[in-house]
């Protein structure tokens, strides 16, 4: 089966590449009874060379940004007057790609000399931070999918080793919820979460419809195998709550791959290996080996942000439905458990115009048109007898005629006969 989905991942893969190219909340404290998170795994750099302890930087620019055609979408949104959340482990403000858009947070953990979540010893959420609204900076290649946009660190776990684990600073959904209000009381319209749970907390639940009430929408990892203890393709939180929009990640051949959690919660898919993007306050470096939800979710929060910036006065359901109706895929009409409806297509999304008639999703705001079928033609009791009337008429009298022959014939024969027998004596 994983041969066959290997297989198929691949064929998707390319099929893919193809398409492509065209008033404030009362924050409640964490419950004690709040599950656990699995923290996001160590940031695994791709080439293994890079250090938090040494600057440096990478020329290129990621290849991420050409396959989701960010120039193009640069063209009519960058992210502009749009705040991301960033509920995460932090952002490191010694990072010159960061600096100039980083706002003041929370730490919502209690990590000592830092309550706006300006520090990130995990670097997970400055990763996260520089896919989603890195600033071009000398000598890097880098820059973020929504450059416009502006960072709202949420820190919500401190690290992911076992030391944390002991202070009890790893992630719990109680943490994430009250990082989820917070952001949205504080100006976020798109809040990143790149954490997943297994656990359906109502208290988490109720955090994302209150925020997605309140105009903000939330993009989540559908989750990552190698970081999880379950790793069947189950449902994740607060990925696969209805209101939030759940990410997993392809590989560099736009390939679904096993390191991500797939199932019914995936609705869409982005870039996850190989990413490009802030590392610490030592410049940039190439992160992800293996596929990461994290940072697929990162990208598909900045194309989020580009949507708003562009369509201000609709709702998180709207936009989070241009992502997914032109997302690339198969079949207009079909999703699937491996990347939902599809990879996202910020340039797409942007120029999508809703009318509800759109193959794939059902529009969160319009109808969708109903077809009229012409009616069925009346039939007329009696219209068939009258159309063959004539032809039976006329087939009547023939029969009738030719009996009346047969018999005449039979008649002149008798009559022949007696006159031709001899008279009796």
């Amino acid at each position: 089966m994983r041969a066959l989905r290997r297989a198929a991942s691949a064929l998707l893969g390319a099929a893919l590449a193809g398409a492509m190219l065209g008033g404030p909340l009362a924050v409640a404290p964490a419950t004690a009874a709040a599950a656990s998170v699995p923290a996001p795994a160590r940031l695994a750099t791709a080439s293994g060379q890079c250090s938090p302890e040494k600057l440096a930087y990478v020329e290129a620019e990621p290849p991420a940004l050409s396959r989701l055609g960010a120039r193009e979408a640069w063209e009519t949104a960058t992210g502009a007057g749009v705040t991301v959340a960033v509920v995460d482990s932090g952002v490191d403000p010694g990072n010159a790609h960061l600096a100039p858009v980083l706002l003041p947070g929370i730490d919502v953990v209690g990590l000592e000399g830092d309550p706006r979540g300006w520090t990130d010893p995990a670097g997970h959420g400055t990763a996260v931070a520089g896919i989603i609204a890195a600033q071009p900076v000398p000598t890097s290649g880098l820059v973020g999918l929504a450059p416009g946009a502006t960072i709202l660190p949420v820190r919500v776990y401190y690290a992911d080793d076992e030391q944390a684990a002991e202070r009890g600073v790893q992630p719990q959904t109680g943490r994430v919820a009250q990082g989820i209000l917070w952001a949205v009381d504080n100006g976020a319209r798109i809040i990143n979460v790149s954490i997943s749970s297994t656990t359906d907390d109502p208290v988490l639940r109720d955090a994302v419809r209150v925020a997605t009430e309140r105009g903000a929408l939330v993009v989540a990892s559908a989750g990552n195998r190698a970081t999880a203890e379950d790793v069947s393709d189950s449902p994740r939180y607060p990925a696969a709550y209805d209101e939030v929009l759940s990410v997993t990640a392809v590989d560099a051949g736009d390939s679904v791959t096993e390191d991500s959690i797939h199932g019914p919660h995936v609705e869409v898919a982005a870039p996850g290996t190989d990413v490009l993007t802030a590392f610490h306050a030592a410049g940039d470096c190439v992160l992800g080996g293996s596929a990461s939800s994290s940072y697929a979710t990162a990208y598909v929060s900045a194309a989020a942000a580009l949507v708003a910036e562009a369509f201000p006065e609709e709702t998180p359901a709207q936009w989070a439905h241009r992502l997914m109706v032109t997302a690339a895929r198969f079949v207009a009409d079909e999703r699937d458990d491996w990347v939902g409806w599809g990879v996202v297509r910020p340039t797409a999304a942007l120029a999508f115009v809703d009318d509800g008639s759109a193959p794939g999703p059902p529009s969160p705001a319009y109808p969708a048109p109903v077809v009229e079928q012409p009616p069925p033609a009346e039939l007329e009791l009696g219209a068939e007898e009258d159309r063959l009337a004539p032809v039976q008429a006329v087939s009547s009298w023939w029969l009738l005629a030719g009996v009346a022959a047969c018999l005449a014939a039979l008649v002149v024969s008798r009559l022949t006969a007696r006159r031709r027998r001899p008279a009796r004596t």
